[in-house]
Formats: structure tokens, sequence, C-alpha cells
């Protein structure tokens, strides 16, 4: 499996990895990004207010899914501004080296940083790639292979099979996402997987321009997912946090069936997006300094 595309069908159904596809955000953001941004980055001493910040900004919030280096930079941001961490006397520096290396760098993954590092041999990026390093090596001990799709994933590939083009389109590691998707079973349902490498979710879901209108499909679970779709023209369902299993049965039951008969676009969709809007606040529910 591979970043190889050829569309066969009229069809094209775009979906997302960790949180929509497979139960794992949490796991993999509670035991692995979490203790490994705590450590790295010398956070003990607010670690309670650490974790809180980056539950909120990768699980609990319209940020949720957003690549690991700007929802660093965005912990980082909240902790500055809580007055219990402030009051504890630790200094919480935003790294101006990753800002600066986001704003030029499209591919924000470890192999691109790694080059940098190379390149450069900047020590807050080498700290970084470290961390992030770290994060991958956890998240494979811990999370490893074991962790199965939501109920109806399988059933919903299944029910597309022949009728369109499945593309996964992650911000996980293109070796992780191939070695999940093969150890569930689920490999042989897609025919492209895209992970941080090949680039943006907007990147990858780029194939949808070979499409007619309303014939191309994103499925996730965060805010980035749909604004892939709308950059490329794609309609999108919403997977809502907390409530997976209801949104893949809703789709198993209805939404495929919209999708293919073309009644999905307009207030079909609009209803899917208002109820996913719900479900995301924008602001942190503690108090912040001004």
């Amino acid at each position: 499996m591979s970043q190889e595309f050829a569309k066969t069908h009229d069809f094209l159904v775009g979906i997302d990895s960790d949180g929509c596809a497979f139960d794992t955000m949490e796991l993999k953001h509670k035991e692995c990004f979490i203790p490994c941004i705590i450590h790295h980055w010398n956070l003990k001493g607010v670690s309670k207010y650490a974790r809180e910040a980056a539950e909120f900004v990768n699980l609990y919030s319209k940020s949720r899914g957003v690549n690991r280096f700007p929802a660093l930079i965005e912990v980082f941001k909240l902790l500055q501004k809580r007055p219990e961490v402030v009051a504890r006397g630790v200094k919480i520096d935003i790294p101006q080296e990753i800002v600066d290396w986001m704003t030029t760098e499209t591919k924000l993954g470890n192999a691109a940083l790694a080059d940098f590092v190379e390149k450069t041999g900047d020590p807050v990026m080498k700290k970084t790639l470290e961390w992030s390093l770290d994060v991958n090596q956890t998240v494979d001990r811990i999370v490893g292979d074991g962790v199965p799709p939501f109920p109806m994933v399988r059933e919903s590939l299944q029910k597309l099979q022949g009728k369109a083009d499945v593309l996964v389109v992650s911000a996980t590691p293109q070796a992780a996402l191939e070695r999940e998707w093969a150890n569930q079973g689920l490999a042989p349902l897609v025919q492209t997987i895209c992970g941080q490498e090949f680039g943006t979710k907007k990147q990858s879901l780029a194939f949808a321009s070979q499409y007619p209108e309303n014939h191309a499909l994103m499925i996730g679970d965060a805010p980035g997912d749909y604004k892939a779709a709308l950059a490329n023209n794609a309609l999108f369902f919403p997977i809502n946090p907390g409530e997976e299993e209801a949104s893949w049965k809703r789709f198993y039951e209805e939404g495929v069936d919209k999708f293919l008969g073309g009644e999905f676009a307009g207030d079909y969709q609009q209803a899917l997006l208002d109820d996913f809007d719900a479900h995301l606040p924008i602001d942190p529910p503690w108090k912040t300094l001004d």
C-alpha cells in the first residue's frame, strides 16, 4: 500500500484514521504524546495543567486533530495564560525556532525535521526532533497494533466496495498507518494510504479534483478534516467526538446511500455540520489571563 492512486470509480471517499476510523486518539494523546511533552519540555512542575492544555488542544476543541508541531505551540500558549502556571513561577517559552520552521515547511513530519536539524544543527529543533521521535516510539510500544476500528467502519468500507475509490487521508506517519490498516484487515478495503509524509490532508485529498461535483466525500473527526474537504470542493461527513459509534452507524445506514444517491449536499450535510460544530468549543473551560 502506498501513495499511488488511479481513479477507478465515479465516487471518492477520503477517510481519516486516528479518532475517526480507529479509537486511538485518547490512547495516543493521554498515554503517549502528553507524557512525552511533560518530560522533554520540563513541565513536571505544572504537569496537571500541561495535561489539561494538551487534552484540550488535541482532543476537546476545534483544534482537535491538528499536526503535532503546531499543537505543541498551542499548548505552550495556553500554559502561558494559565494563572495557576504563572503563580507557580514556571516560565513557559514559545520556541520561536519551531514557529519559524512551520512557516516555511509544508510537510510537518519527522523526516523534514530531521533534514532541517542535519543542515542547521539547531539545538531547539534537535530537542523537538528527540521529543517527536520519542512520541512515535511510545505510540509503537503502548498502542501497537491492537486497537480495532470503531464498529461499522469495516461494514461501511465493505458497502463502498465496487462503488467508490477509498483513500486514507491522515497526519499519522505513513509506516504506522500502513501497519495499523493491514493488521486490522482493512488495507484491502482502501485503494491508497496517505500519511504525513505525503503532505497536509488538503494535499492528500487533492485527488478529489478528478471527480464530478458532489462525487467526493471526506469522513473525519476534526475541523481540519472539514477544512481539507472544503479546500478540495468535497462533501464532509463528521464523526462526532464522543459519539463515534452512533456517527458510523448513521453513515452506514443512511450516509453512504445519500452520498451515492446524490442526496448528501445541502440540508442533510448542513445538519451534520451544525451538530459537529456543537461538539467542539473554541475556548478552554478554565480561566485565562488577558
